[in-house]
Parts: C-alpha cells; structure tokens; sequence
C-alpha cells in the first residue's frame, strides 16, 4: 500500500508502512533513529543522541549543575547555580550548539556561541568537544577553540585559552584528559595533549605535551612536580592548585645556598682577608656584614671580598 500524494511523482511517495508513525522498532522499545526505515534526521532538539558515550543532552545538563556543589563551596542551591552561574550557562549553551553543528549546521550553531559570549563573556567554539561535569569557575575571558577536546571532570578557570597556534584547518588546539585542572589566567596552546589528573598553574603558558599526573607552572610552562597530591574530594580531583612549587624562588634559594657554601669554602681556605669587627656601626645582613654604601669607594685591591692571587 503506498501514499499517492497529488502532484508528486512516484518516486516521492513512500509505503504507509515506512511512515515514522507505523514504523516497527526491534527490542520492542528501541527509540534509535537507527531502526526507524525512515532516512531523514532526527529534530536536533529532540533529545536523542545529542550528548556523547550514550548520554542525553540533559542528562548531561544536570551533571554539570550537580558537579558544581563538589567544587565550588559557594553554591547553596540548584537554582542559584542555574540561573546565576554563568560558567554554567555557557557549558549549556555551548552543548545545544555543538549538538546542531555535528549535524552539520553552521550558522546557527555560531549564533548561539555568540550569544553565549555576549551573554557569560566566554568564548567556546560550538565544534569544540566536551566530556561530562565540566565546570568553568567565574568564567570570564575563558577562550576554547574549535578543535579542543576535553575530558571528563575538568576544571577551568578564569581567563583560561585553549588556543592554536597555526592557520591549518586541522586539527589545531589542545587536548586535555580526565579531572584536569587549570589555574586562572593559564594558556594552553596548540594541537597538544595533557594527561589525566595534570594541574596547570595560574599564568602559565603550556606549548608541549605533559604526561599524567604531573604539575605545570611558568613561562613556558615546566613540569615541577612528578605527582599529584590527592585531597578528599569524593570525585577525586585535586583543586589545590595554589599549593604549587615556585621554581623561581628554588631557583634564587639554590643561588643563595650556593654562594653561602662558596664564601664559607673561601673563609677556610684562608683566602680572606680578616675584617676588623665593625658591628657596632653596621647592621648584620645576608651579605656579610658590608654596607653598600662603602663598597664602591673602597680600591679594588683593599676591597673585603677581594681574593688573594695565589703565592701571594
């Protein structure tokens, strides 16, 4: 039996028994547009198939609004997060349009991330790809490419760029695995992969690949610690990112410890001249007791730290 529609030529009309209405499904209650005989897509707002790993677009809606209250102690409610976050409100949005542009549509999807930066000020590409109970804190200025992907459990933020750094249409932009977190202001750049559990430090600028579990601080960024020390966060992710290394002040303290050894290596040796004890008129310091102010008047070769030649 077919549907003979006025005006249209046969190769238009479609047997009755293929309408989306009667169409038999397998399973006796399989809703994949799969088992449907009809080809025609799904309505992107349908609620089929829009998330990713087999979960619903609000199905990961309400993981991103529950993953809140484990990492932010402000939040006192579901709607104060729903209607008051706009971390939250750019993570929703940025789904509805990445939704419709793997769907192949181009503008609408670009409409919505546009308003969504007008609206939370945060700049998420509607191609971009983002895992479950993703939280953007504060969310100002963060930036995400077309081509990021981001795993489950990550936290941004703000200030945070996952940027390219090349002109190509491919792939272009980072790639962060599980619970990653990065501190405010921090730049990843490029097509590059961090590993699970990786702590990017505040302002720092990331540009190579680092392996799981380790911490990230400086310019260019430099892996200062082999593993992450792990809290009592149920979800087992470490937002302590403050208690990070300095490898600047190391750096200047192994300075400091090594010219200590030095001078104390020089005074053993002898090869010091013995000062007059001038306590009484200077104040001690870490410089041996010299007052700057006397050293540029003094000659070189009565100068108090002058070595002696050797034979002398």
């Amino acid at each position: 039996m077919s549907l003979e529609i006025p005006g249209l030529p046969p190769t238009l009309t479609r047997p009755a028994a293929q309408s989306p209405r009667f169409a038999p499904r397998k399973g006796g209650g399989d809703k994949s547009p799969a088992n449907h005989s009809f080809s025609s897509p799904p309505s992107p707002l349908a609620g089929e198939g829009l998330g990713m790993g087999g979960f619903s677009l609000w199905q990961l809606i309400r993981e991103d609004i529950t993953c809140v209250f484990q990492r932010d102690p402000a939040a006192r409610s579901r709607w104060e997060v729903a209607t008051l976050y706009p971390g939250i409100h750019a993570v929703i949005l940025q789904r509805i349009a990445h939704s419709l542009w793997k769907r192949d549509w181009r503008y609408f999807p670009r409409f919505i991330s546009y308003f969504a930066r007008f609206w939370t000020n945060i700049d998420i590409h509607p191609g971009a790809k983002i895992g479950r109970r993703f939280f953007i804190d504060h969310g100002a200025c963060v930036v995400i490419g077309e081509t990021a992907e981001i795993g489950d459990d990550v936290t941004l933020y703000h200030g945070v760029t996952l940027g390219g750094v090349s002109w190509n249409k491919g792939k272009r932009h980072p790639t962060l695995g599980n619970r990653v977190v990065v501190g405010a202001g921090a730049k990843i750049l490029g097509p590059i992969e961090l590993g699970n559990d990786v702590r990017v430090g505040s302002n720092s600028v990331v540009v190579k690949n680092i392996p799981a579990g380790k911490t990230v601080v400086g310019i260019p960024g430099k892996i200062v610690q082999n593993k992450v020390a792990r809290n009592d966060n149920p979800e087992g992710i470490d937002l302590n990112h403050h208690l990070i290394p300095d490898p600047v002040a190391g750096a200047i303290q192994c300075l400091l410890d090594r010219i200590r050894l030095l001078e104390e290596a020089a005074g053993t040796r002898g090869c010091l001249p013995e000062q007059e004890d001038d306590s009484a008129e200077c104040n001690h310091c870490d410089a041996r007791d010299l007052c700057d102010d006397e050293l540029p008047n003094t000659p070189i070769t009565e100068h108090p730290i002058h070595f002696k030649k050797s034979g002398d």
